[in-house]
């Protein structure tokens, strides 16, 4: 059976002001499958992947034109805390809150009563092993996040996405802050997150895409100039303008 759309934008466009930061996004997010977006700085990749789950909203002077669709349904027909706990996003730099492991990871299902007591210490497990963090951690729960490596940081901060319970993972650069090897150990993750979630990744770093991603979207001005699977992205580009940028002519 072909895969479905999990999320699907039709003529996105974005406003902040009178800037156009995107024009026009026709692009549909296949379930349980890695999507990469690549292109240059400021480009509207950022701009884009929040979009999916309103946190432009939060911008002064935004303004969006067209559609986005989870599961069919429009955004707008979600409470913003129902649609952030279906879609979870990891940022740039590891941000975990100056809490213990513990209740960096329980915070989100504390929140939205997903659990408590046992079934709370129960959560909090499950996610941090899907992190690979539990064997390392189980003994270090009371200890305060922000003493653990960047690495360890960052997959806490995954985990707390986790936690939640969403579908889809949307993620903004999300190694840009670690060094080559925990780079391809939080890639590895990836790949084995979507075996059960819809992930949106923003990456500046094309072999990260050509190693991880399913499908790639090249993006440019604003605009999405192409988007297809990602080994034909990458060695077949339709745009000219994906070809120069992937073979380093611009960008």
């Amino acid at each position: 059976m072909a895969a479905s759309a999990k999320l699907r934008a039709d003529g996105l466009s974005v406003y902040y002001g009178r800037f156009l930061a995107l024009k026009d996004i026709h692009l549909s997010i296949t379930e349980r499958r890695i999507t990469a977006l690549i292109g240059p700085s400021g480009c509207g990749k950022s701009t884009l992947l929040r979009a999916f789950n309103r946190m432009n909203d939060l911008i002064p002077g935004h303004r969006a034109l067209g559609t986005i669709e989870l599961d069919g349904r429009p955004l707008d027909a979600y409470d913003l805390d129902s649609l952030r706990k279906r879609v979870g996003m990891v940022f740039q730099r590891p941000n975990p809150f100056p809490l213990s492991v513990n209740d960096n990871v329980a915070f989100g299902p504390r929140i939205h009563a997903l659990a408590s007591g046992a079934g709370l210490s129960a959560l909090v497990e499950r996610s941090l092993a899907a992190v690979g963090l539990w064997e390392a951690l189980k003994d270090r729960l009371c200890e305060p996040a922000l003493a653990l490596t960047s690495e360890q940081q960052q997959r806490l901060c995954l985990a707390r996405v986790l936690a939640i319970e969403p579908e889809v993972l949307l993620m903004d650069e999300p190694c840009s802050a670690l060094d080559p090897i925990a780079t391809l150990h939080i890639e590895g993750l990836m790949r084995e997150l979507a075996r059960r979630y819809t992930i949106v990744l923003v990456t500046h770093n094309m072999q990260q895409a050509a190693r991880v991603s399913d499908e790639t979207g090249f993006m440019l001005l604003g605009e999405l100039v192409e988007v297809a699977p990602t080994r034909e992205i990458f060695t077949r580009p339709r745009d000219p303008r994906t070809d120069d940028y992937i073979s380093g002519r611009y960008g």
